[in-house]
């Protein structure tokens, strides 16, 4: 045995100064046993083979890093040091950066999130919803200055040059570049815009990474407006991709899948035009030809027709009518000249008789009129509209006396 000795504290304080110089900037591979996300941030877990285990921590700066999270069972990779704690005499593996061993840490943190997303619902068809057949207004949410952008314009200008356009400025790459998506899909989901189109062009995984963030996710399922994704190029696809309304392969190919062609609108409209003008021709040529049938048959049923009939039916008449009478007065003409003079002789004969009777009564009038009944110098006497004597008067009494011009009316006072 040495004469060597030492305290605990110092053999600790030897064993880390040698771990840590010897251990520095590692890769040690293994499987999960245990994980635990702090509330502080920090990742505690634990990887082991089939012999022994390591104890393990990353730091809060270094967890927010990570594009997935590490679960029990999984297979990985950890890059650090190893790092001593002198009090307990214990030591730890002080990790910086993990990977899955085997694949890259984007794919596996684009399947997790891809599963948990499905779960919740966020891919199911009946959620989708239908683009507007006609679109008048649509927000472009995209670099301001992309080629993404410029091609989208391109081929609006192309399209559908009518359409109103807003464009919504939002990076498409780097660290904060999914939060500003994010932001930037709720307001556009403001604008009232018949459709918003989200995108960019390709490029490599990390470039693409913001349209596979949670955030951006969240948002496109929150929204109201309809939504296309249009990131990458057809080979590339998004979560964005599946939660989105519709997924186009380019930016361009989302114009061109949801906006008419202004060109084959108007061949059709000439078409439709050609096809309308020869119909209506057809109308009325069939309807120029029944209205000849009716009027045909107006004329035939009508009352000025019946009436002509009529009015024919009844001069024919008339004139046989006349026929017959002219027939019978040559017929009767002997006849009838006896019973002209005999008519004659009986109303010369009443009319004689008439005359005598007016003479008479005319005579029986005038001598019946007061006027003439009253000799010059002499009047009628009446008492209350009736006639009477002188003699019947009484004292007193108011009378009337009235000759052919006059009319008084006197008091009986006195009789001499």
């Amino acid at each position: 045995m040495s004469n060597a000795m030492m305290s605990v504290s110092s053999l600790n304080i030897k064993i880390k100064s040698l771990l840590e110089a010897t251990f520095l900037h590692i890769l040690v591979e293994g499987e999960v046993s245990s994980a635990t996300y702090h509330s502080s941030g920090h990742l505690y877990f634990s990887i082991k083979d089939r012999e022994s285990s390591l104890k393990c921590v990353m730091w809060r700066s270094a967890v927010s890093k990570m594009k997935f999270r590490i679960e029990k069972g999984m297979h990985i990779v950890v890059e650090g040091s190893v790092s001593v704690y002198t009090p307990r005499g214990e030591y730890q593996f002080q990790t910086v950066r993990i990977e899955p061993y085997g694949k890259g840490a984007l794919a596996l943190a684009y399947e997790q999130l891809k599963e948990k997303l499905k779960s919740k619902g966020y891919f199911d068809a009946q959620r989708k919803k239908p683009l507007p057949k006609h679109i008048r207004k649509i927000a472009l949410v995209t670099a301001k200055e992309s080629a993404a952008l410029h091609d989208m314009l391109k081929i609006i200008e192309q399209r559908w040059a009518l359409l109103e356009v807003i464009i919504v400025d939002t990076l498409v790459q780097g660290e904060h570049a999914g939060s500003q998506i994010a932001n930037a899909l709720r307001y556009a989901d403001t604008l009232g815009a018949d459709v918003v189109v989200v995108g960019r062009g390709g490029g490599s995984a990390e470039d693409l990474w913001s349209f596979n963030e949670e955030a951006v996710a969240d948002a496109i399922f929150a929204m109201q407006t309809p939504l296309v994704s249009a990131v990458g190029h057809e080979v590339d696809v998004m979560i964005s991709d599946f939660v989105a309304d519709l997924r186009a392969p380019t930016p361009s190919a989302a114009m061109e899948m949801i906006l008419p062609d202004s060109k084959e609108i108007l061949y059709t409209l000439n078409e439709m035009n050609e096809r309308l003008l020869y119909t209506i021709e057809q109308k009325l040529h069939h309807f120029s030809r029944d209205l000849k049938h009716i009027e045909e048959l107006l004329l035939r049923s009508s009352p000025l027709r019946l009436l002509k009939e009529v009015e024919s039916d009844f001069q024919g008449l008339g004139e046989e009518f006349r026929r017959i009478i002219d027939y019978k007065m040559e017929r009767f003409a002997s006849p009838l000249t006896d019973l002209e003079k005999h008519y004659r002789q009986s109303v010369l004969f009443s009319l004689q008789q008439k005359e005598q009777h007016l003479d008479y009564v005319s005579k029986k009038f005038r001598l019946s009129d007061p006027k003439l009944q009253c000799l010059k110098g002499w009047a009628q006497i009446s008492f209350e509209g009736k006639k009477v004597a002188l003699s019947a008067l009484e004292r007193d009494q108011k009378f009337i006396l009235e000759d052919d011009a006059t009319r008084i009316e006197a008091l009986y006072l006195q009789k001499l």
